[in-house]
């Protein structure tokens, strides 16, 4: 059985809305248990979504917990060897409140990337296959969220050819979520019941694309 790491914030962990915060859709509906149920069982799909989370920055009003930095080192090491770690992250380092531009954003993701080939916590102590995913941009109608995202809906639209660019020199996989679903209408920055459905049914369909070498 191979094994992969979903790391990620409230769109993994599957929060449903931002004014309903501690709801949260059923372990089938979230994106990695559409991709699970699709794998299986073949694959130990590992959910690691954490509302808030971002790529590199402690939160001076939710925590230093959010930073995905801080808990991506020792997530991995308990959760090896993994085949397959896949990073969605970057829609909270949107807030005003970090003033990030979209390239800076894209770095952060790079910084995570270059601490999981450090580990090298792989089968065999080997570097993991990795890959980054670009969260779906935000819309314009975040529902009252509009001044926390500041200017996010414009360097959201930004983030999936960054990303791009960072995969592509850091040579791991590269996705964009926002070629296939959108953040949904209710509060414009998290995916509804059917947008989980289409991720993971493409996310399975990246990992199976992979080409992975009989074990």
């Amino acid at each position: 059985m191979r094994s992969v790491l979903c790391f990620g914030d409230s769109n993994t962990y599957g929060q449903t809305s931002a004014d309903t915060p501690d709801e949260r859709f059923g372990p089938t509906i979230r994106w990695p248990g559409v991709m699970r149920g699709l794998l299986a069982p073949d694959w130990l799909v590992i959910e690691e979504g954490l509302s808030g989370r971002t790529t590199v920055s402690d939160d001076p009003i939710e925590g230093d917990e959010k930073n995905g930095r801080r808990y991506l080192k020792p997530c991995i090491n308990s959760h090896k060897p993994l085949d397959l770690v896949i990073i969605m992250l970057g829609t909270n380092d949107l807030k005003v409140r970090f003033h990030k531009p979209a390239s800076e954003i894209a770095m952060g993701m790079g910084a995570l990337v270059q601490d999981i080939k450090e580990l090298r916590a792989g089968p065999g102590q080997c570097v993991p296959e990795i890959m980054i995913v670009s969260p779906p941009p935000i819309l314009e109608d975040l529902r009252g969220w509009e001044s926390v995202f500041d200017g996010g809906r414009e360097k959201s639209l930004l983030l999936a050819s960054e990303y791009a660019s960072i995969a592509d020199a850091l040579e791991v996989h590269f996705f964009d979520a926002g070629s296939i679903v959108t953040s949904s209408a209710i509060d414009g920055f998290h995916l509804d019941a059917q947008g989980h459905n289409r991720l993971g049914v493409a996310m399975a369909e990246a990992v199976e694309a992979i080409g992975w070498l009989k074990q």
